[in-house]
């Protein structure tokens, strides 16, 4: 499904959504009412300083002037690997865009990644893993970490690594694995009318907190992470 399509089928009541080298930024009329803010990257482009602080600057100035959702839809490759970028502190400015957009969440502008695409490593994390909730499209490819990559920090093979990917999902990219971790919380068919699915899940969960640790747990992707966020959380309150 492409971006055109998406975003008629999301807002048919219309939108004033643009794309300029590989950003998406513009707003869109919500079909209870209101406007919803929609940011993002698309074509496969990969999130260099450049495309992380334009975002970032267009999360903050919503902030002032506007309200409603923030919609970040996302189809990019990875962080820009190149030296300029690394030097001027790309980690800086990832991290910089996760925390504006958890600072509009905290702040009455619900956030909602919509995986469309491709996705990877620190863009995916700065972008789609940074909202409150995050859905997918079927035939996303997310991806935390490939695993020639994770055979590397971890110095085991990729056959052990495939090999445990078939029964715990981290050691394994794609959709299905992290809608198991609980990272993804739904795919909506793109068959049927996606601004439906928007004003359903904005009505739902309209105050609704970070479940992925829940989710990770009920759908046995990740079994202990619930239990010990929840034991810290209670030896702080001890103290």
């Amino acid at each position: 499904m492409m971006l055109d399509d998406i975003l008629a089928s999301l807002f048919p009541q219309g939108h004033s959504v643009k794309k300029e080298e590989g950003v998406i930024t513009g707003s869109a009329k919500l079909r209870s009412g209101g406007q919803a803010l929609v940011i993002g990257i698309c074509d496969r482009t990969a999130v260099g300083i450049d495309e992380a602080i334009w975002l970032s600057g267009y999360v903050l100035d919503s902030l002032e002037k506007d309200s409603g959702p923030i919609l970040v839809m996302v189809d990019s490759d990875s962080q820009r690997m190149s030296k300029r970028d690394e030097l001027l502190g790309l980690n800086e400015f990832l991290a910089h865009l996760a925390k504006c957009l958890i600072y509009a969440n905290l702040h009455g502008r619900p956030t909602i990644g919509l995986l469309y695409g491709h996705t990877a490593a620190g863009a995916f994390l700065a972008t789609a893993l940074a909202t409150r909730v995050l859905v997918a499209l079927p035939g996303a490819e997310p991806v935390v970490m490939d695993l020639p990559s994770m055979a590397k920090v971890t110095k085991l093979s990729i056959e052990m690594l495939k090999e445990r990917a078939k029964s715990t999902p981290v050691f394994a990219p794609g959709l299905q694995n992290l809608f198991q971790l609980g990272a993804v919380q739904l795919t909506w068919d793109e068959r049927t009318s996606l601004a439906d699915r928007l004003e359903k899940l904005l009505s739902d969960t309209p105050d609704a907190g970070d479940r992925r640790d829940t989710l990770g747990k009920e759908r046995h992707g990740r079994l202990k992470a619930a239990d010990i966020a929840e034991r810290v959380y209670d030896l702080a309150l001890q103290r």
